[in-house]
C-alpha cells in the first residue's frame, strides 16, 4: 500500500487530473486498477497453489512457465524494480529541494538519499519493515490533512470546469496513463518479500487485494477533490498542489518524504531478493555469486549493492518523466506473463493445480494478459517492441544453453492436454491413405549395437514420421526388471546424445520373436501405432527360419517390414554413401512403399543431391517403351522426382547386381516364405542381394497410395 501511495500521488497526480480531467483521471485509475486487480487474482491463485519461497513474481512465473520464461522475466523485473528506486528517490529529491537553499544540487541530494536508502536496507529487512510503520503513519496524517483542506475548499464551478479532458500539446490519454501507471505497480511489493513472510499463501492474496481496493478508492476520491479545488492551469504547473490544498502543508511535505522514501525502501528490499532467488536457481552462471546470503536471515547484501549501483545510474542519467514509462513497460511484461502463467495452469487441467484462492478463472487471467499487451502498445509501441524483444532475446538465450535448474512447469501439462485432445480427435477421424506417415519401430539392439538401423530409421522419419527404438531382453520379468529400466535409461541418454527425435521402448520376453511381437502390438496409443518394423537381415540359414516366422506374423498383424541388409563397415554411420537410390519395381504390392521410403530418405539434408532411380527388369526389348511409360507415369502421379530405366535381361539377379553396383541404397520387394520354405527363401534373398553392400527388402502391409 505504501508503494502504491508514493511519488506519483503526491507530485504528479495533480498533473494527471489537469490533463485528463476528473472523468478521464477516474478512467485512468479504474483501467489501471482493473489490470492490477486481474493480475492480483492470478497472483493469488498461483501463490496459493505452491509453496512460495523468495523471489516473488520471478519465483511464481518460473515455477509455472519454466526456467526460460522465469529467467528472462526475472532479469527484466529486477531491472524495473531497481530503476523504481531511482524514480522514488528522484521524487523525494524534487520535494526536498524546495526546502533547501537555492542552488542546491538535485543530483547530489538524490545520490545522498539513495545511499541512505541503501544503508537502511543493508542493515536488514526486519529493521526496515519496522520503519515502514512510522512512514505509514506519516502518509495517513498527510492524507487526512489533504482531505480536510479539500473538503473546505471544494468549489462546484471549478469541478465542472475540470470535469472534461484538456490535454496540452504533446500529451494524450495514453501519455498521461503511462505517467500514472507506475503508481499502481506496487502490488508486487508484498510478493517480492515472499521469502520473509510467515504465511505467504495467506498474506499475499489478502494484503495485495486489500491494497488494490483501498488505494483505488483513495485515488478516485483525490481526483474528485483535487479537480474541485484548483483550476486546470494550476494543476498542470504546480507539482506541490496537494500542499496548497491541505490544512497543514507541513504534513503533506512529511507525507511526500515518507511515501517516496517508503517506496524506495520497498523497491530496494524487493529487487535484491528477486536477484538473489534468480542467482540461486543458477540460470546465469555469472549471477551465482549474488545468491549468497548474509546473517541468520540470509540477507541478500551483494544483490542489494548491485541494486544500489543500478538505481544510482538511473539517478545520474535520467529524470522522473523518462524513467516512469520504461518501468511501466517492464511491469506490464511481468504482469502479462503472470496472467499467462495462471491461464495456462487453468486450461491444462493439471491435477496439481489446486489453488486455495477460488476467485480466479482462466477468463480473468486471459483478460489480464491481453489487457497488459494492449496497454503496452497503446502507451508506446516502440518501447513495447524493445521490451518484448529484450525478453524474447533472454528467453532464446536460456533455451539454447544447458540449464541446470529443473522446474516442474506448465509446459508439459500444456503439451499433454494438447496431445490428449489431438489423439482423441485422431481416433475419431476417418483414415485416408493421403495421411499415411512412417511410424517406425526399429529393433536397435542393446545399447545401439545396431547403429545402422538407428541411423536408417532416423533418415526415414526425421522430417515426417515417428521413430521408436525397440529392444528385447530375453528372460523372465522378475529377473530382468532392473535391467529393463537401466536399458531404457541408456536409450534415453543415447537418443539425447545423438540428437534424435525418437522414443525408447524396452520389453522383457521369454524369446526374441515374442518380444518383438509384443512391442508391435502394444507400442503406441489408439490409431497412433507403429506401421513399419525395421529389422536387420539375418546372414545365416538357421536364423532365417526364426526370422521368416516373424515376417509372417508381422504380415498377419498388418505391419510393414523393412529389412536392412548391410555388409560394409563405414567409418561414419551417419554419413550416407555416394551414389543413386535404386528402387526395383515388380508391382504395386511392395513397390508403392519402396518408392515412398526412397523419397523420404532423399528428403534428408545429408542425402540431398542424390538421384532416385525407378528400375524394372524385362526379358525382351519389345516391352521397353510400355514399361518405361508406366514407370514415368507412376513417378508423375506420385509427384516424386526421379528417373526411370528399363533393363533387358533373362537373369534378373545379375541385372540388379550389375545395374546397382554403385548405388548408395537399393530397394527390393519381398514376400514372407511359406512354412518349410525358409531355407530356400534365405538363398533367394542372398542371390538377389549378391555383392551389393546396402539393400533394403520391403514387405508392405499397404495403407498408403503413391497418388494420394
Amino acid at each position: 500500500m505504501l508503494t502504491i501511495l508514493g511519488v506519483i500521488m503526491f507530485l504528479r497526480f495533480g498533473f494527471v487530473v489537469g490533463q485528463a480531467g476528473i472523468i478521464g483521471t477516474m478512467a485512468i485509475v479504474l483501467f489501471s486498477n482493473a489490470i492490477t486487480l486481474l493480475t492480483t487474482l492470478s497472483l493469488s491463485a498461483i501463490a496459493t497453489n505452491t509453496k512460495v519461497e523468495g523471489g516473488g513474481a520471478y519465483f511464481l512465473i518460473s515455477r509455472s512457465l519454466g526456467a526460460e520464461f522465469g529467467g528472462a522475466i526475472g532479469l527484466v523485473f529486477f531491472a524495473a524494480q531497481a530503476l523504481s528506486v531511482a524514480m522514488y528517490v528522484i521524487g523525494f529529491t524534487e520535494a526536498l529541494v524546495g526546502y533547501l537553499p537555492v542552488g542546491t544540487s538535485s543530483t547530489l541530494v538524490a545520490s545522498l538519499t539513495n545511499i541512505a536508502v541503501f544503508a537502511c536496507v543493508a542493515i536488514g529487512a526486519a529493521w526496515t519493515m519496522k520503519l515502514q510503520f512510522l512512514i505509514l503513519a506519516a502518509v495517513l496524517f498527510a492524507l487526512f490533512s489533504f482531505y480536510a483542506g479539500a473538503w473546505t475548499q471544494f468549489d462546484t464551478a471549478i469541478f465542472l470546469q475540470n470535469k472534461g479532458m484538456g490535454f496540452s500539446d504533446g500529451e494524450s490519454f495514453w501519455t498521461v496513463f503511462a505517467l500514472f501507471f507506475p503508481a499502481v505497480t506496487g502490488i508486487m511489493a508484498g510478493a517480492n518479500m515472499s521469502g520473509d513472510l510467515r504465511n505467504p499463501a495467506r498474506s499475499i492474496p489478502l494484503g495485495t487485494l486489500a491494497a488494490v481496493f483501498v488505494t483505488g478508492l483513495i485515488y478516485i476520491s483525490e481526483a474528485i477533490l483535487i479537480g474541485g479545488c484548483r483550476e486546470r492551469e494550476t494543476l498542470i504547473t504546480n507539482n506541490l498542489v496537494l500542499s496548497d490544498i491541505a490544512v497543514l502543508p507541513a504534513l503533506i511535505a512529511a507525507g511526500v518524504f515518507a511515501a517516496t522514501i517508503s517506496s524506495a525502501l520497498g523497491s530496494m528490499m524487493g529487487a535484491p531478493r528477486i536477484l538473489q532467488s534468480l542467482a540461486r536457481d543458477r540460470l546465469f552462471r555469472w549471477l551465482q555469486p549474488l545468491g549468497i546470503g548474509s546473517g541468520a536471515n540470509s540477507e541478500p547484501r551483494r544483490a542489494i549493492l548491485v541494486t544500489f549501483l543500478i538505481s544510482q545510474a538511473g539517478i545520474l542519467l535520467a529524470d522522473l518523466n523518462t524513467i516512469a514509462p520504461l518501468i511501466t513497460m517492464a511491469f506490464l511484461v511481468t504482469y502479462g506473463l503472470l496472467n499467462l502463467a495462471t491461464f495456462y495452469e487453468s486450461i491444462t487441467k493439471n491435477p496439481s493445480y489446486r489453488p486455495r484462492f477460488k476467485f480466479c478463472h482462466w477468463t480473468t487471467s486471459l483478460a489480464g494478459a491481453i489487457g497488459c499487451g494492449i496497454v503496452m502498445l497503446l502507451i508506446d509501441w516502440q518501447w513495447a517492441f524493445v521490451a518484448i524483444s529484450l525478453f524474447a532475446a533472454l528467453h532464446w538465450y536460456l533455451s539454447k544453453i544447458d540449464l541446470t535448474a529443473d522446474f516442474g512447469n506448465v509446459t508439459s501439462g500444456l503439451l499433454f492436454e494438447r496431445t490428449r485432445k489431438n489423439l482423441l480427435k485422431l481416433e475419431g477421424e476417418l483414415y485416408h491413405p493421403k495421411n499415411w506417415r512412417p511410424f517406425v519401430l526399429a529393433l536397435s539392439g542393446t545399447g545401439f549395437s545396431r547403429p545402422h538401423l538407428v541411423v536408417f530409421g532416423h533418415w526415414l522419419t526425421s522430417r515426417t514420421g515417428i521413430l521408436t527404438l525397440g529392444q528385447v531382453i530375453q528372460g523372465e520379468l522378475d529377473d530382468r526388471h532392473r535391467r529393463r529400466i537401466s536399458q531404457e535409461k541408456m536409450l534415453h541418454t543415447m537418443i539425447g546424445e545423438h540428437g534424435l527425435n525418437a522414443f525408447p521402448a524396452v520389453v522383457v520376453a521369454s524369446d526374441y520373436v515374442t518380444g518383438v511381437e509384443a512391442l508391435v502390438q502394444c507400442q503406441g496409443l489408439g490409431r497412433l501405432r507403429p506401421n513399419v518394423v525395421l529389422l536387420g537381415c539375418p546372414l545365416s540359414a538357421d536364423r532365417m527360419k526364426i526370422f521368416s516366422g516373424l515376417l509372417r506374423n508381422l504380415k498377419g498383424l498388418s505391419r510393414s517390414a523393412v529389412v536392412l541388409r548391410r555388409t560394409d563397415e563405414p567409418n561414419d554411420d551417419w554419413r550416407p554413401p555416394s551414389g543413386t537410390v535404386d528402387v526395383w519395381w515388380r508391382g504395386r504390392a511392395n513397390g508403392e512403399l519402396m518408392v515412398l521410403l526412397a523419397h523420404l530418405l532423399l528428403q534428408n539434408e545429408d542425402w540431398r543431391g542424390r538421384e532416385l532411380r525407378l528400375l524394372r527388369v524385362v526379358d525382351n526389348e519389345a516391352g521397353i517403351a510400355e514399361v518405361r511409360n508406366h514407370l514415368e507415369s507412376l513417378l508423375k502421379a506420385a509427384r516424386i522426382p526421379g528417373v526411370t530405366k528399363v533393363v533387358v535381361s533373362k537373369d534378373p539377379e545379375m541385372a540388379i547386381q550389375t545395374t546397382s553396383r554403385n548405388a548408395a541404397m537399393v530397394f527390393l520387394g519381398m514376400q514372407p516364405p511359406n512354412i518349410g520354405d525358409e531355407e530356400a527363401f534365405f538363398y533367394r534373398t542372398e542371390k538377389l542381394a549378391g555383392g551389393l553392400s546396402r539393400v533394403v527388402f520391403v514387405q508392405s502391409a499397404g495403407g498408403m497410395r503413391l497418388e494420394s
